[in-house]
């Protein structure tokens, strides 16, 4: 009687101890489950997170808007392309983009002048058939609705002028020498990075590439060609 007692508390016993363990299992499995899924969706975070700032450092931040305009006047007797106006605006809407210029204008004296105070985060480059200048000096000027810093922000549009050689404002813009080559010393007035005196001028029909590079994203491209008749203002589009 006794025996046959004891063999019931022990199967009964069994069955205890492989409810739990199965209980167990489903708890190790959930976490586990748990654990895989989480790890799915920070790893699918993190991957959009790669992609996205990917597509910030691939896509440019800076549109071209309306026309690009050059300017001459005669550096001696020969007349030649002494600057390059365009209008930027912001093409990634919520991400304001630094356009401190290395230069400032005054209109007066030799244009443009070094800021000694900026620290500029953009970059701009030109180039032609002859020759490739890696950091030309540029001025900008706000233009429309803005809130009065440096910060290109959504809605806003930015002139910004290259200036390839320097303008001699108390020289007639129509009279020879109006314009002069850029030294190496900022200094001496003027800017320095443009046209030299050892260059080729820039004439009629050059073609030419501008690259505005930012410190994030990629360069603005604009390419053109100056018209095969030099005009003091022309319309390059």
């Amino acid at each position: 009687m006794n025996q046959r007692g004891t063999g019931r508390r022990e199967r009964g016993i069994t069955g205890l101890e492989t409810a739990i363990v199965l209980i167990a299992f489903v708890v190790v499995a959930s976490v586990f489950a748990f654990t895989v899924l989480s790890a799915g969706v920070f790893s699918s975070e993190a991957l959009k997170q790669t992609i996205f700032a990917g597509l910030k450092e691939t896509r440019s931040r800076l549109r071209q808007n309306g026309s690009v305009f050059a300017f001459s006047a005669k550096a001696g007797t020969t007349q030649s392309v002494y600057k390059i106006v365009f209008i930027v605006s912001n093409s990634l809407a919520g991400e304001p983009l630094d356009l401190t210029a290395p230069y400032t204008v005054d209109d007066s004296g030799l244009d443009p002048d070094f800021d000694s105070l900026a620290v500029p985060a953009t970059i701009i480059s030109y180039a032609d058939e002859d020759q490739r200048k890696g950091d030309v000096p540029w001025s900008v000027n706000f233009i429309g609705n803005n809130n009065g810093d440096q910060l290109m922000e959504d809605g806003e549009k930015a002139e910004i002028t290259v200036w390839l050689m320097d303008r001699d404002y108390a020289i007639l813009e129509t009279a020879d020498n109006a314009v002069q080559p850029m030294d190496t010393l900022t200094g001496n007035g003027g800017g320095v990075g443009g046209i030299e005196a050892t260059d080729v001028l820039i004439g009629k029909s050059t073609r030419f590439v501008l690259e505005v590079s930012p410190q994030i994203g990629a360069a603005l491209t604009i390419q053109r060609s100056v018209p095969p008749g030099l005009r003091q203002v022309m319309n390059l589009n």
